[in-house]
């Protein structure tokens, strides 16, 4: 089955930077995209930033030209650098890919158990 496992995750002050990472690993056919979603404590989840098989961007409005996602294809792997962190930014960040695991199953969603963010003031 497909796992996705983040890490990177911990305690930063306002203004540090942290780089997290997502493997996915198992059974991994196609990748059309892969990203971030972050949910703080009272709040719903979002988007934070995703990269489809293209290439292609997006950002939510909040932590553009400061967080950078990237990827590295070939080890199924995602990144997200943060930098300037903000009390705000504070949350539990969760992988996400949109795959599939043969080339007969569709396209699902495969989420990460979650890494913590606690940025200080």
């Amino acid at each position: 089955q497909v796992q996705l496992v983040e890490s990177g995750g911990g305690l930063v002050q306002a203004g540090g930077s942290l780089r997290l990472s997502c493997a996915a690993s198992g059974s991994i056919f196609s990748i059309n995209a892969m990203g971030w979603y972050r949910q703080a404590p009272g709040k719903q989840r979002e988007l934070v930033a995703i990269i489809s098989s293209g290439g292609s961007i997006n950002y939510v409005d909040s932590v553009r030209g400061r967080f950078t996602i990237s990827r590295d294809t070939p080890k199924s792997t995602v990144y997200l650098k943060m930098n300037s962190l903000k009390p705000e930014d504070t949350a539990v960040y969760y992988c996400n890919a949109i795959l599939k695991s043969s080339g007969y199953s569709p396209w699902l969603n495969y989420w990460g158990e979650g890494t913590l963010v606690t940025v200080s003031s």
